[in-house]
């Protein structure tokens, strides 16, 4: 039996890893995820890892630059508000010069593909330019083969979970780009709910359908400045004060907000699709 969770509040895709994104009326969903999501990503040449702000030392600079899907490629605004294609040729230069390293743009992973996830309460307590300790992350365990997730292709959160972090930051609100979700779900909840449904199945509009796999556990991304949005370190240090939880079974608790999804059924998602959980 299927229950009526709530609605499609937003839907947001994010053409290169790591930088900002933009919001879509409508999109379609397989199980590579949304269409246009995360297609690209920027490659350290030294290290052969992929950039991800998650190690803000290095890339938070990345987070300065919006992508957004064009019909021919995607297009990538500076903080310059120069505007390029993907597909330029003086495109890596630009990139290198912005991050200080020798990167290029790439849109397959390299074998074995790795990131670096900064351990967030270091970043918290030593700063954003501390050579903190970090772990080693490897690409998609819940996602197809070939992909740029770090864990899961599809990305959500509540409303719910939003007014309550809003709730407990000082500034009294929380922006949800700082969280970088894909579907935004409008629930008429209370408090942190989405861990409730690990394990459960959403049907979302006619036909898509998604399986909640993990809570989703935060880095130091969501305290960082995104584009013209200041550093706000409550929009980490609440979810690390109230809301600690396992993200998989039988892993240590720890600051989440927001559940990753793998696609039992793909189909096409607009926003004020009704959302059932089974």
């Amino acid at each position: 039996m299927e229950n009526v969770l709530g609605t499609v509040d937003a839907l947001r895709r994010y053409p290169v890893k790591s930088m900002l994104g933009e919001r879509v009326s409508a999109v379609e969903v397989t199980e590579r995820g949304l269409a246009g999501d995360r297609r690209l990503a920027v490659l350290d040449r030294q290290t052969g890892k992929v950039a991800s702000a998650k190690n803000p030392r290095l890339w938070r600079a990345l987070l300065t630059c919006t992508a957004a899907l064009g019909a021919a490629a995607t297009t990538i605004t500076g903080p310059d508000t120069r505007t390029r294609w993907s597909t330029d040729a003086d495109l890596d230069e630009a990139l290198s010069a912005l991050v200080g390293r020798d990167v290029t743009l790439i849109d397959t992973p390299p074998p074995d593909a790795e990131l670096d996830r900064s351990r967030p309460e270091r970043v918290l307590a030593e700063g954003l330019d501390a050579d903190v300790p970090a772990d080693v992350v490897r690409f998609g365990s819940a996602s197809p083969a070939g992909t740029f997730f770090d864990f899961a292709p599809v990305h959500l959160v509540s409303t719910a979970t939003l007014r309550r972090a809003a709730a407990l930051n000082p500034r009294g609100v929380v922006e949800v780009e700082r969280y970088r979700p894909n579907l935004v779900l409008d629930t008429p909840d209370t408090g942190f709910v989405d861990h409730s449904w690990l394990g459960r199945q959403l049907r979302i509009g006619d036909r898509l359908t998604l399986r909640v796999v993990a809570s989703t556990p935060r880095c130091a991304v969501p305290t960082l400045a995104h584009g013209a949005l200041p550093r706000d370190t409550a929009a980490l240090r609440a979810l690390a004060e109230h809301n600690r939880v396992p993200a998989l079974p039988g892993r240590d608790p720890e600051p989440c907000a927001g559940v990753y999804a793998e696609v039992l059924r793909g189909g096409r998602v607009r926003a004020g699709d009704v959302v059932r959980i089974d």
